[in-house]
């Protein structure tokens, strides 16, 4: 929208960031042309889910856009890996390394040599999967498997249901028992907070089920606080003590579930009081959980993604699907199980027509989970011998972070990274390349916190050099002489054979649009579900077929406080999002944001800070056979005894050791699903 009075216009765009809530901004820029300059950023009241607020983090977007620190030229390595010292060159010359490095790593070693590595930085369509996803898949490279979070939910819950679509969070709102487990909404989902409030007016009751005693918790009208990964212990007793007490939904049940008599015979041993030692939950609360639960129409169930960050994380989410079959929770409008809607919106994208993987041609590559990035630059054959880093700071976000750190450290491997700052991975970069921001790239956003799929258009020029992802591997597929045609297709050729079934002209056009769904708002009210046996599977075949549990079992984690190291190091570590101004490893860096959270920290309940002599700002050592860790000692009642909590996101520089809280963590896959086990590490603090 153009004012001619004073020459400003505004330009509408969709948040990118890996968060739920996909907000509508609105960039005030002044100028025309290459001469744009965007001088505010506000959120859009007219978007249908923020309705005009934006977080603390994307408030001062443009802080992020405009900052001195801006990678704005490519950038050579002129000292040692990890050393941060850059010189700059012009594109053609690191374009022209770049092809010459990467055709002779697959002239002498292959394909499989070359590993892409990337996340959800940004997690809109041309930036994630793009060009990148063609290019790879034509040279053959080792594929990524992108697990690290996320996905282990929906694989735990498609063992279940058949599927990982659930109902839409909007629906809450008819809810009249809403259950939070394993998710800080207020904090990760603050435009859903809305929507419980006006459940809870008309007469809803909220109940948070969290290890720690999140800001969302300390709303709750009921809070349980489990000990970390024991939560399936709590829900076989909850479905124990739902069979017991014939509070079953009969009808439900035996048109839509199998395996009933299995699961009864499986739960029959887990009493609320087994239960109770498991996670240190009082046995009369779970008995109270389960009947509340069981007796209130509509109940809902809210997840995420915190519980599945254990070694038998997918058995969570498994065990949780359970729970609204065996009360009829998904007839009712508001009730059921809740998660990422993302699925919804994924229906729409034509993932072959995007990603191109009859580009591999027949050929077989190996697969790689990024989750054990240390594991694969260190100990896999053959080796990696190039990388590609976009979207993500792996440095600070993969657990067992130092073994990364020595991978990235070898001479033999060839690095690049495209990023918009120079972050704790970079460092380790043969070659920096600019990357734009969102306001300088035009892109289509899905969601997967509410089901409007928005489009981002651009509003300024690309800064200096920088180039969008999309560009990016254009110009890199050049450099190394490539000629297939698909490479170099651009973004709205690329965005319409992606979306199908979208008029992208519309979308442009009106911003978003809502990805269809039930309009009863209960997608399995009546069954239908996409198992093969068309039913909710209580007990699995499936399951078994991979050799886990039939049915619902709760297996302590060999990382755990009942584990062989537990002696050694007595308390579990919780790396949590905590912080208002950043986002993962995002924003941390920057002067408005990291500085005001203050600086990372440990968190201990004050019996465990005493029995180990520390006060409040003491200088703590935490640590385990994979690193050490200096911050200050924070004295909580956030945490029970035996845990212990560093929030993450801060680089190395924020630390006085130069670790981050990943180098703690661990990086032991869960049972199925691909994700990792961040949540069972165990520590031990002492005095720095």
């Amino acid at each position: 929208m153009a004012d001619p009075t004073n020459g400003t216009h505004t330009v509408n765009g969709i948040c990118h960031h890996d968060c739920p809530d996909s907000c509508g901004w609105t960039v005030t820029v002044e100028g025309d042309g290459p001469q744009r300059v965007a001088v505010k950023m506000r959120g859009n009241p007219e978007h249908p889910y923020s309705y005009g607020e934006l977080c603390p983090k994307v408030n001062r977007f443009l802080d992020r856009v405009y900052s001195p620190d801006r990678v704005l030229r490519p950038l050579r390595r002129t000292g040692p890996k990890g050393s941060g010292e850059f010189e700059p060159i012009s594109w053609d010359e690191a374009l022209d390394e770049i092809g010459s490095r990467l055709n002779a790593v697959i002239d002498e070693h292959g394909g499989e040599a070359v590993m892409p590595f990337s996340d959800a930085g940004n997690q809109s369509i041309l930036a994630t999967q793009g060009i990148s996803s063609r290019l790879f898949h034509h040279i053959g490279a080792t594929r990524l498997l992108r697990n690290i979070c996320g996905p282990t939910v929906a694989a735990g819950a498609a063992m279940t249901n058949g599927t990982s679509l659930g109902g839409d969070a909007m629906d809450l709102e008819h809810a009249k028992l809403i259950i939070l487990w394993a998710t800080n909404t207020r904090l990760t989902n603050r435009h859903l907070w809305p929507v419980i409030e006006k459940a809870r007016a008309n007469g809803a009751r909220l109940v948070v089920i969290d290890p720690i005693r999140t800001i969302t918790a300390e709303e709750a009208d009921w809070f349980v606080q489990p000990l970390p990964g024991t939560d399936t212990a709590m829900m076989l007793a909850m479905m124990h003590v739902i069979i017991r007490d014939d509070l079953l939904d009969h009808e439900w049940v035996e048109a839509h579930t199998l395996g009933l008599d299995e699961l009864a015979e499986a739960v029959a041993a887990w009493t609320p009081a087994r239960a109770a030692e498991q996670c240190g939950v009082d046995a009369d609360v779970i008995e109270r959980l389960a009947r509340e639960y069981a007796t209130t129409r509509p109940a809902a169930i809210r997840t995420l993604v915190g519980g599945e960050h254990h070694e038998n994380g997918a058995m969570f989410y498994r065990t949780m699907a359970c729970l609204p079959a065996l009360t009829g929770a998904w007839r009712d409008r508001g009730g059921g199980f809740f998660r990422s809607v993302g699925t919804w919106q994924d229906e729409l994208i034509d993932e072959a027509a995007l990603t191109r993987p009859d580009l591999l041609a027949g050929r077989e590559v190996r697969t790689l989970n990024m989750s054990r990035l240390g594991e694969i630059l260190l100990d896999e054959e053959p080796p990696v011998r190039a990388m590609i880093v976009w979207n993500s700071n792996p440095l600070v976000i993969v657990p067992n972070a130092e073994r990364v750190r020595e991978g990235l450290d070898r001479d033999d491997l060839f690095t690049v990274v495209h990023e918009q700052f120079v972050t704790d991975t970079a460092r380790y970069a043969d070659i920096v390349l600019p990357a734009t921001t969102h306001i300088e790239a035009s892109d289509v956003s899905p969601a997967w916190g509410h089901l409007w799929m928005g489009w981002n258009e651009a509003a300024i020029e690309p800064l200096g050099e920088a180039v969008s992802n999309s560009e990016c591997f254009r110009r890199i597929a050049g450099a190394m002489g490539l000629t297939e045609p698909s490479l170099f297709e651009d973004d709205l050729t690329v965005l319409r054979a992606a979306l199908p079934a979208v008029d992208l002209d519309r979308l442009r056009a009106d911003g978003w649009m809502k990805v269809p769904f039930p309009e009863s708002g209960t997608p399995w009210a009546n069954g239908g579900f996409p198992t093969a046996s068309g039913r909710v599977e209580l007990a699995s075949d499936r399951l078994e077929a991979i050799g886990q549990p039939r049915v619902p079992t709760f297996v302590p984690p060999v990382e755990g406080p009942h584990g062989p190291d537990a002696a050694r190091f007595p308390l579990q570590l919780m790396t949590p999002k905590h912080h208002t101004r950043f986002l993962n490893s995002s924003y941390s860096q920057l002067p408005k944001h990291g500085p005001a959270e203050g600086g990372p920290f440990v968190e201990l309940d004050a019996v465990d800070a005493a029995a180990r002599g520390l006060a409040e700002g003491d200088a703590a050592r935490v640590f385990n056979d994979r690193a050490s860790v200096e911050v200050p000692v924070k004295i909580t009642e956030r945490l029970r005894p035996g845990v212990a909590s560093i929030p993450w996101g801060w680089w190395r520089d924020h630390h006085p050791d130069g670790k981050v809280a990943n180098s703690l963590t661990n990086d032991t896959l869960t049972e199925w699903g691909g994700g990792v086990a961040y949540s069972d590490t165990l520590v031990e603090v002492e005095r720095a």
